[in-house]
């Protein structure tokens, strides 16, 4: 039987969360991931080197790999000291070395690929370095993916430069022939947005015939969806990429430990409020249940029950 395609939008931490629970299901899997990020190791990388920073890419690579615990972790090592070393993570380093090597940084995805048995597919959104610009609701522009939170002020929309960044037609030929499309989950302005700002994403994931999930963050994120309900988060992605892109969201709806909660009050976070009555007045159908895991006092969404949800979502 032919394996269903599922592509899945987005980066940062809960991106790679997710992964390693789909790869467990036999579905063919294409990740296609963030190029916005200017902060830490990328960023450096990304300025001294002039290539799109590596570091969503390393972390989804190593999601999906299929390969030795040690390797892994050799990876995902990061230098502590070192003249010019301190703070870097070796997969940064070796995906600078490969696009240096091939010429090209999705080449230079795809070789390393291979070499970590990745199961599936991961294409850079764009493949060369993009800059994350915010509008804020007082006028002011910020520039810099890191950088935007930090204002800490209301995000009217987000933008990038330079205007004539290309998605790969790799990535829209796999958008095109999917059977499910994922968006997120991640911070909705600086990892899932930057993707879909990519000149024909948005168009391209409109205009397929694959079934459309936003999968919503959990938790609010401080100078960045402040207070924002579940249809707020919706919101915010149709202003950017028009209505109707969304068949349904997938909401956390039970409530959190006092300890979670005690934790992310001071970042200045808060469960998202699941707002049942507007989401079905924004036409979307609703994926309710308990899907987070508690590690201590930090949540992450739990992949397995996640992505059980979302391959059921292909079966009706």
């Amino acid at each position: 039987m032919k394996q269903k395609k599922i592509v899945v939008i987005g980066g940062g931490t809960g991106l790679s969360v997710l992964l390693r629970g789909l790869k467990t299901f036999p579905v063919s899997i294409t990740a296609i991931v963030t190029v916005a990020d200017d902060g830490g190791s990328s960023g450096r990388l990304r300025q001294e080197l002039n290539i799109p920073p590596p570091g969503d890419v390393r972390n989804v690579l190593v999601a999906l790999a299929e390969v030795e615990p040690l390797v892994e972790e050799l990876f995902q090592h990061r230098f502590a000291n070192g003249n010019g070393l301190s703070g870097h993570s070796l997969g940064n380093l070796l995906l600078a070395g490969m696009t240096s090597i091939t010429g090209d940084f999705a080449r230079g995805i795809t070789e390393l690929s291979k070499v970590l048995n990745v199961r599936g597919k991961v294409l850079p959104a764009a493949n060369r370095s993009v800059v994350l610009h915010g509008e804020m609701e007082d006028g002011t522009i910020v520039t810099g993916e890191s950088k935007i939170p930090l204002e800490q002020k209301r995000i009217k929309r987000v933008f990038l430069t330079p205007d004539d960044v290309e998605p790969l037609p790799e990535s829209l030929r796999e958008i095109r022939n999917a059977d499910l499309i994922v968006l997120g989950p991640g911070s909705l302005y600086t990892s899932v947005l930057p993707n879909l700002l990519v000149p024909g994403i948005c168009q391209a994931v409109s205009e397929s015939k694959a079934k459309k999930v936003y999968i919503c963050n959990v938790m609010t994120q401080s100078g960045e969806t402040d207070d924002y309900s579940a249809s707020e988060h919706l919101d915010a992605l149709f202003s950017h990429c028009g209505k109707g892109m969304i068949d349904e969201i997938l909401v956390h709806g039970s409530p959190m430990s006092p300890e979670v909660r005690n934790h992310y009050a001071k970042e200045d976070a808060v469960p998202v409020v699941v707002d049942f009555d507007k989401l079905q007045a924004q036409g979307v159908g609703i994926i309710c249940d308990h899907f987070v895991l508690e590690y201590g006092r930090m949540v992450r969404h739990d992949a397995a029950k996640v992505s059980k949800a979302l391959i059921n979502t292909l079966k009706q």
